[in-house]
């Protein structure tokens, strides 16, 4: 469909994100004993064979968001995130990209707490630490997360109050009397005798 639409040659490249290494081939082949009936060769890049140390330096957004699948240790993942993090301040990408750029690289490289902490530590004593504070971050959207949790369980929990005062009040116009009320809804006297004045 490219070709008919450019009427440009098109090389076809295939990227290969396979967290181990694995032996592939860089051709695929549909045919018969009969007959051929189609060959397609292309470039193959494997990330989990190259070495993100060779990226480090790159002001391609593609390459940076490519460095949490690339070849590393596990020892090495805070100093690939915080390479991540410096090529993303001198890229300097408006917000919407670098949100994109960032969601993509935490997908596959993941900090545990202490290598939070350890990223943290790291940045603090950085160069510049206030340029990474611009960079959308999993802090942020963890911090955004827990807001929002912590407001639905607000919510919940007044909504719980508003309908167990409603059902003090139902109780108290039938006349039945404080201290059963207390014990059914687990109330102190002193907060239902304040509804009963609101009768």
């Amino acid at each position: 469909m490219l070709y008919n639409k450019y009427q440009k040659p098109i090389l076809p490249i295939a990227v290969f994100s396979f967290d181990e290494q694995r032996t592939i081939q860089n051709q695929f082949t549909i045919e018969f004993p009969i007959f051929q009936v189609l060959t397609f060769n292309f470039l193959m890049v494997e990330l989990s064979k190259m070495n993100w140390r060779d990226y480090i330096k790159s002001n391609n957004p593609v390459a940076a968001a490519l460095l949490s699948k690339m070849n590393y240790t596990k020892k090495e993942k805070v100093q690939v995130k915080m390479e991540f993090l410096r090529m993303m301040v001198h890229m300097q990408l408006n917000p919407a990209r670098a949100r994109f750029i960032n969601g993509f690289f935490e997908q596959y490289l993941v900090l545990d707490e202490k290598e939070e902490e350890k990223l943290m530590r790291e940045i603090s004593e950085s160069e510049n630490p206030e340029e990474f504070t611009l960079l959308p971050n999993s802090w942020e959207e963890r911090g955004m997360r827990k807001g929002i949790e912590r407001g639905i369980e607000q919510g919940i929990a007044q909504g719980a109050a508003e309908a167990k005062k409603e059902i003090v009040l139902e109780m108290l116009k039938e006349g039945l009397s404080t201290e059963f009320i207390a014990k059914v809804t687990h109330l102190d006297k002193e907060t239902i005798e304040q509804l009963r004045n609101l009768i």
